[in-house]
């Protein structure tokens, strides 16, 4: 037989080894043993209050259903028990921990308070307790609390002795309401008078009965039966009126607040009723003298005569000042109520009572910093406005100040809301102020006037003031920071409730200084008129330079085109000049007043600045654009001095001889100055990279840019915690343009007063190398004015051994030879040269035969006879150009002189070179007019409007740093590339030998 194996499951076998060992420890021992799961651990059914059975109460603690005791059944909340009808507590420990006992069959009603059985005369209620007639109280108690043996209903006393009448709960009779009693001398109301709202009104006056209750929502286009008007409108204002009851006017005038303060003649909805009752009230006195504030009314209105608001909110200053350095923070407040009419209390605006969107206290009270113009944005789901806002808040809202004699005093603060409509016209969306109506009251959120037939009922739909704007303005030509009224403009949003969990509503708050720019932009309008005028004749005179240079007496397209081109230049300048002495001008004067005098442009008046930075911007670019092709455009030749040292022997092809020949000249000398050209093409006064990085830093590192925000603050650095203004954008222009300007001067002042002086002078160097090479080099920037570098050895030769060469400096230093001048015993060696006519005709048509094959990069693919045409008129033109500047040519002759210090001034030549060419000793190097060296400014302020920019555009220094670097290295890419070649075109050298 076979053995039969038996498997059991495995047991966890745990070792007691102390009878003190924990419950947690054996109740877990248990479970191992039971094999229980943890998923049956922590799994247990959901269970909600109003699914337990009529005789089970909702544990609060295990949270499910438990069942109540005998005789027992839940309570109304379901959250513990209570005795069964017929049944009173003998024991009540709280909860459902209650004992109930059957009352006797001769007393099977109940007291109120649950614990005594009575006798009921007058039958039971479904919960067991006695039952009175209409307008009678149940007494279960005498009067020094013993019970009584048989309850009994007692009828209150309505006759004119008491007028009395049974409360709400049926446990007491209470005195009429009076308007009852003073109606119809009782505790009812009946005809002819009217029931409205839990009072009585008489008919035999002149209130209007029937009122409209509908609430409108203008911008979904739609109204509905508010059950909060249909059930309070008529009562709030027949009360306001007949007893001119102040809870009740200020109900009434809520519920104006609440329509938009609009007002219609042909409905008669709230804001119709509190007209008729201010208008028919005219004979009361005024509170605090303001006459549109009536005795026992609340202040809604300005009144609607026209042209008033701007009366309102630019006639009269407030009697005190402000400053950024002592008085900064407005103090206001306001008086608030609740939606019945009831004052609530006075309340400072600090802490985000006008904010709905929720930040920390310190940031929110910074909105009420005199100076900082504040913006704040946010996004808040329905469902949490509904929770927060069960009913509405009514603010009044003024400011706090202090006057001369330090008596504290209330400023009234007008209310401009753009959902009101005067006789079905949004009349405050008009751009015109004087047709104008501002208000008084606002609130925030009402989810009271959209609940229809039931106030218990969500809202179907919701009023949220989502934008509010506070505008303070500065009084003109003020020195002490005197202020207008202060104006609150506030818009509502009407959301129509689909689904409060998904939808959402975007809020904003902004608080905003202006100032009359009027008399800025005149001065800006006369200073550009100026300006723009001097540009013009700038223009002209380069214009007519020009024409001179080129030899061409005739005005015709290109005339026109090259001055537009000039004047584009000279109008970006005056636009960089006029943007930069405004924005400096707002810099210090707005930041380092102490009683204030000006503030800063809104961000719409802002507009026309940015217009003039793109305008500089834009012509600045076109300017360095027409130089850049320029530059690359420019006729050039190296002239040769060297000249053969001797002959030798050379083989002659094809005749299996040899003959003797002139000593070739080395083309190496040539190539070195090219490439040296060509390097100091892009050679500038500062360091691009370092300007960026350097102005970067100031503006990021250090901080400056914390001086371009809206606010009275001139500090560098800024705590985390506390508010942000927005950034103005005429400060930021402001800010970038000073460190940008400021760095490259210090870079261009080192440059020249150290750098060239103890480091290296490219631009002179370039002169000596010329001098060492034996090379002059023939420069036409026009068609017949260029320059003149002259570069002919004094040694003769250049071309000679190291030991020959050193000897040469030493004898040149100690004074024992020539100077190194054009003209003998000078030392002038840079020109400016205006050439006539007939010299530049003969120079083109070498210059032709030069560049017929489109220079040297096909030297190599062309024939043989081409590339010696080639070598050949290289050789003319370099033996024309020497012969010219050694006065060879009578018919083509020059001759040397200084400029007058008006032509260097005006930049133009008065004499033109009718037969003779003329020389004009140049000792300012201009030639680098050719260069980016020479165009120093004109790099440097296209450099920073292209950083302004950006900057402007995108409000972000780093990226504006980053594309101006990339700018500047693309630009110097392409002056390299397109300049070298057309080097190489001009001059025949083999364009692989330029780096």
């Amino acid at each position: 037989m076979g053995t039969m194996v038996t498997r059991t499951r495995p047991v966890a076998v745990m070792a007691v080894r102390s009878r003190s060992s924990s419950r947690t420890g054996t109740a877990y021992l248990l479970l191992v043993l039971c094999e229980v799961s943890w998923a049956q651990i922590f799994s247990f059914p959901f269970r909600r209050p109003e699914t337990c059975d009529f005789n089970q109460y909702f544990d609060i603690s295990a949270l499910s259903c438990a069942p109540c005791g005998a005789n027992q059944r839940r309570d109304a909340l379901g959250t513990s028990c209570v005795c069964l009808p017929g049944y009173h507590m003998i024991s009540n420990n709280g909860g459902p921990s209650i004992i109930c006992k059957k009352c006797p069959e001769n007393m099977k009603g109940v007291t109120k308070d649950g614990w005594d059985c009575i006798s009921c005369p007058s039958g039971l209620t479904a919960e067991g307790k006695c039952h009175c007639p209409t307008g009678h109280i149940l007494v279960e108690r005498n009067v020094s609390g013993s019970l009584l043996a048989q309850a009994t209903c007692e009828l209150c006393d309505e006759s004119e002795n008491s007028f009395t009448k049974a409360n709400a709960l049926g446990t007491r009779c209470v005195r009429c309401e009076p308007t009852f009693v003073n109606t119809s001398r009782s505790c009812s109301c009946s005809e002819p008078h009217t029931l409205a709202g839990g009072l009585c009104f008489s008919n035999t006056g002149n209130f209007r009965q029937h009122v409209i209750s509908t609430a409108r929502y203008g911008e979904l286009g739609m109204s509905l039966n508010s059950e909060w008007f249909a059930k309070y409108l008529q009562a709030t204002a027949a009360a306001c009126w007949t007893h001119a009851n102040l809870t009740s006017c200020q109900a009434l005038g809520n519920m104006c607040v609440m329509n938009m303060n609009s007002y219609d003649s042909t409905t008669l909805d709230a804001c119709r009723l509190f007209h008729y009752i201010f208008e028919s009230t005219a004979g009361l006195i005024s509170v605090h003298s303001v006459p549109f504030w009536r005795q026992n009314l609340p202040w809604l209105f300005y009144g609607d005569q026209p042209g008033l608001a701007p009366q309102v909110l630019s006639t009269t200053p407030l009697p005190t000042n402000f400053s950024f350095k002592g008085k900064k923070q407005l103090k206001f407040v306001a008086a608030s109520y609740d939606i019945r009419g009831n004052f609530i209390k006075w309340q400072p605006l600090e802490g985000g009572v006008l904010q709905l969107c929720p930040d920390t206290e310190r940031r929110l009270n910074a909105a009420y910093s005199f100076g900082t113009t504040y913006q704040q944005n946010c996004e808040i789901s329905l469902s949490k406005l509904l929770v927060d806002f069960t009913s509405p808040v009514f603010y009044d809202v003024f400011l706090e100040y202090t006057d001369e004699e330090q008596h504290h005093s209330l400023w009234a603060i007008p209310v401009l809301n753009l959902n009101l409509q005067h006789n079905k016209l949004f009349v405050n969306q008009d751009s015109s102020s004087s047709k104008w109506l501002l208000t008084r009251r606002i609130f925030l959120v009402d989810t009271v006037s959209g609940r229809e037939n039931d106030l218990g009922n969500q809202p179907r739909v919701i009023r949220v003031a989502t934008q509010i704007s506070l505008s303070i303005r500065l009084v003109p030509n003020t020195k002490n920071g005197n202020i207008y009224t202060p104006l609150l403009t506030i818009a509502y949003s009407d959301i129509d409730i689909k689904n409060a969990h998904s939808q959402s509503v975007k809020i904003s708050f902004s608080v905003k200084y202006e100032m009359n720019q009027g008399d800025a932009f005149v001065q800006t309008d006369i200073a550009l008129g100026v300006l723009g005028g001097l540009a013009v004749l700038s223009s002209l005179l380069k214009t007519a330079g020009w024409k001179r240079r080129i030899g061409s007496p005739m005005i015709d397209l290109q005339t026109v085109m090259k001055f537009l081109l000039y004047y584009a230049g000279d109008l970006a300048n005056v636009f960089f000049i006029i943007t930069v002495g405004t924005g400096l001008y707002w810099l210090i004067f707005f930041k380092a007043q102490k009683s204030v005098s000006v503030l800063l442009p809104m961000p719409v008046q802002e507009d026309r600045f940015v217009t003039y930075v793109g305008c500089a911007f834009a012509m600045k670019a076109l300017q360095f654009l027409h130089k850049f092709i320029s530059q690359i455009t420019i006729d050039i030749f190296f002239i040769d001095w060297e000249r053969p040292k001797g002959k030798v022997l050379k083989a002659v092809e094809g005749e299996g001889g040899v003959r003797s020949a002139t000593v070739p000249v080395s083309i190496w000398r040539t190539y070195f100055v090219a490439n040296e050209w060509n390097e100091i093409q892009t050679v500038r006064k500062i360091n691009p990279l370092f300007q960026v990085l350097t102005t970067l830093f100031f503006l990021e590192v250090v901080g400056f840019k914390n001086l371009a925000l809206m606010d009275s603050s001139s500090s560098l650095s800024r705590n985390p915690s506390d508010y942000t203004a927005p950034y103005s954008r005429i400060l930021r222009y402001a800010v970038a343009t000073a460190i940008w300007l400021v760095i490259g001067i210090i870079q261009v002042v080192f440059f020249a007063a150290f750098y060239e002086r103890f480091i290296e002078d490219k631009i002179r160097q370039f002169v000596d190398l010329c001098s060492m090479s034996n090379v002059s080099v023939f420069l036409l920037s026009h068609r017949c004015f260029g320059y003149y570098i002259h570069g002919r050895s004094v040694h003769g030769h250049a071309d000679t051994n190291m030991e020959e060469m050193n000897m040469n400096l030493k004898r040149e230093a100690e004074n024992l030879c020539s100077q190194r001048g054009l003209v003998p015993n000078t030392d002038g060696q840079t020109f400016q040269i205006a050439v006539s006519s007939q010299m530049r005709q003969h120079y083109d048509r070498i210059h032709e035969t030069l560049t017929r094959r489109n220079g040297p990069a096909r030297l190599l693919s062309s024939s043989g006879s081409t590339f010696e045409q080639s070598i050949k008129a290289y050789h003319t033109m370099n033996k024309f150009l020497g012969s010219f500047i050694d006065h060879v040519h009578k018919e083509m002759d020059y001759f040397i002189k200084d400029k007058l210090l008006l032509e260097r001034i005006l930049g133009m030549e008065f004499m033109e070179p009718m037969e003779k060419s003329i020389f004009y000793n140049d000792e300012g190097h201009s030639f680098s007019s050719v260069l980016y060296y020479g165009n120093e400014a004109t790099l440097l302020i296209f450099d920073l409007l292209f950083f302004c920019v950006v900057d402007l555009a995108c409000q972000d220094f780093i990226l504006a740093s980053f594309l101006t670097y990339l700018q500047q290295e693309i630009f110097r890419f392409i002056r390299n590339t397109v300049g070298q070649k057309n080097l190489a075109t001009k001059t025949l050298v083999d364009e692989r030998f330029l780096i």
